[in-house]
């Protein structure tokens, strides 16, 4: 029997490697032969749905739990092989690597179910896996026992036997952090060194002419194609650090045979590959700071706009460094970028320049910001709502995969579903319009009714066959939607706001009124990419500047990324909702 492992939920098991196609009814068909089951959930995309290729299994019993795993591990389902542990609520304890081994070169034909049986001898395993691709086993894999002293064990018996006639490598598994710490140790006292720019004529026994005088040499190689030329590089290897480390400082820059070589410290893929990323993200960090506060971005641009005039609208206020619209080809995108030489000639610029027409069209100024920081902007602007609508009790938000309405779509709302959208005011017989005073969005949220219609109370003016007033959906956010009243209907019918929104249409509505026009606009565009998620999506987005909302009404371009990076924010709160729970 596999005991359970500190930290370990006591009758949870997370069943991975799973089918896309597999449901909880199968898995329940599956497993409840074990014991009793009190839940299964597969865990799921939040926007299409679809199967992320685990799920969580909960039984009534430990031991029941305990005997599917002994039982039904690396079980084919749908054809493939499933992969069971124990739910591992406690990252630390994966993260910290006790108990945890690294297997490499290992031959292809060795699969999950092959490792565990291989280590299983040596204690209690809580995971093992191999890692691999859509071209099958990658030749490593790692296996989590219960105990640092198991781990031991399998490493000791293990490390440099044959597995399938082919010498494996078993040790303790290392962070990230740890390898580049080795790595750089390792950098400190070198012996082989890296030759390259070499001429073609060059073969082992000239370079090692080369590089003799500095000291005894080990090996000396240059590499070759398939067709046995030169690919114009090679390496050294000395005895002696020191005779290394005077190579690379007497020839590097060098010229032999016409040519300036390149001569350095032997370094592994993993750690080029690693160097190249340091030297990447201080770039970008550098060029960051370097801009931060004085690049600005534009968009909704006229065609006609290019460089040139980009930065004759912009020089009024300060130097300008550069100014770049992009394009696609010779065609604009619609956006571009002003840098200027100070944070304050920007701010300007920003202040003066936003919502001013240049051309035929009014453009949207702000400091530009990298993809990271609006993701993470717009993360906080949710989580914010999230945590203030859970606080007063949104009626809406007691399930995160259900959709949250901020806009409801537009349809008839017969009176029995009143009581949904909040308190509602007995209906009367006689329809009532107040066709001359415009409703106003109330403070008070989750409060408002649906108006309604009754034709005794304004005896003196006529009425004609609709008129129109707003109607509030109550519980979450106090956003209006437009209603028609029609004589002789208790209800009203909801209809969608169609006439094209203007920023000057915009000015002339109170603050309260200005995203509710936008969002009856916004709400449909977005309802017809995602549909289950409009709500939510249209909610987060109105948190954003009325002059970029408005540019996003006119621009699918603009919407469809901005609902892309909400899409993403939504997402990844799912996946920490599902990592919490369970």
């Amino acid at each position: 029997m596999s005991a359970r492992g500190p930290g370990y939920p006591l009758a949870s098991l997370y069943v991975g490697d799973l089918h896309p196609d597999v449901t909880e009814s199968m898995l329940y068909e599956r497993f409840s032969p074990a014991g009793p089951i009190l839940s299964i959930r597969v865990c799921r995309d939040v926007a299409t749905r679809r199967s992320l290729g685990y799920a969580y299994i909960n039984f009534q019993q430990p031991a029941d739990a305990e005997r599917a795993l002994d039982t039904m591990n690396f079980e084919v389902i749908r054809g493939q092989p499933i992969r069971i542990m124990w739910s591992q609520r406690d990252p630390g304890l994966r993260k910290s690597g006790v108990g945890n081994i690294f297997i490499k070169n290992l031959e292809e034909s060795i699969d999950n179910k092959a490792l565990y049986d291989t280590f299983s001898t040596f204690g209690n395993i809580l995971s093992c896996k191999v890692v691999s691709d859509e071209h099958g086993s990658r030749g490593f894999g790692f296996v989590h026992f219960e105990t640092q002293e198991a781990a031991q064990h399998a490493i000791r018996t293990m490390n440099g036997m044959l597995l399938n006639d082919r010498k494996v490598f078993v040790g303790q598994f290392k962070s990230r952090r740890e390898r580049e710490a080795e790595m750089g140790t390792q950098a400190l006292e070198f012996t082989n060194i890296y030759v390259k720019n070499l001429h073609p004529d060059v073969d082992e026994q000239g370079l090692q002419e080369l590089f003799s005088a500095f000291g005894k040499t080990l090996s000396v190689k240059v590499m070759r194609d398939s067709s046995g030329h030169s690919r114009r590089f090679g390496f050294v290897n000395f005895e002696k650090h020191e005779e290394a480390q005077k190579a690379v400082t007497d020839m590097n820059g060098k010229e032999v045979s016409g040519r300036l070589l390149y001569v350095g410290r032997a370094q592994k893929r993993a750690e080029r590959q690693s160097e190249l990323k340091r030297k990447f993200e201080q770039m970008k960090q550098d060029r960051l700071s370097h801009y931060q506060g004085v690049n600005l971005y534009v968009k909704n641009l006229n065609d006609s706009i290019d460089d040139e005039r980009l930065r004759k609208e912009f020089s009024p206020y300060g130097v300008i460094t550069s100014a770049k619209v992009m394009t696609e080809g010779s065609h604009s995108k619609g956006f571009g970028f002003v840098c200027f030489s100070s944070p304050e000639e920007a701010t300007k610029a920003v202040t003066e320049m936003n919502g001013r027409i240049v051309g035929t069209k009014p453009l949207y100024v702000a400091l530009a910001q990298r993809k990271e920081e609006r993701k993470a902007i717009l993360t906080n602007q949710y989580m914010h709502r999230l945590s203030t609508m859970r606080a007063l009790g949104g009626p809406l938000l007691g399930s995160f995969q259900q959709p949250v309405n901020y806009f409801l779509p537009a349809v008839p709302q017969p009176s029995a579903q009143a009581a949904y959208y909040g308190p509602v005011a007995s209906m009367q017989p006689a329809p009532r319009c107040w066709t001359d005073q415009p409703a106003r969005a109330s403070s008070n949220i989750g409060t408002q009714t649906p108006r309604l219609c009754d034709t005794g109370s304004l005896p003196d003016r006529p009425l004609g066959p609709h008129c129109y007033s707003s109607a509030v959906h109550g519980g979450v956010c106090g956003v209006q939607e437009p209603s028609v009243c029609v004589p002789g209907r208790e209800s009203p019918v909801y209809v969608p706001a169609t006439e094209p929104l203007s920023a000057s249409m915009l000015a002339a509505a109170l603050p309260h009124e200005q995203k509710q026009m936008i969002g009856e606009r916004l709400f449909p565009l977005i309802s017809a990419l995602h549909t289950q998620l409009a709500g939510k999506i249209t909610g987060m987005l109105l948190e954003i500047d009325n002059s970029e909302l408005l540019l996003m009404l006119e621009s699918p371009e603009s919407l469809n990324a901005k609902v892309e990076e909400a899409l993403a924010v939504l997402q990844g709160h799912q996946a920490m909702e599902d990592t919490s729970g369970h």
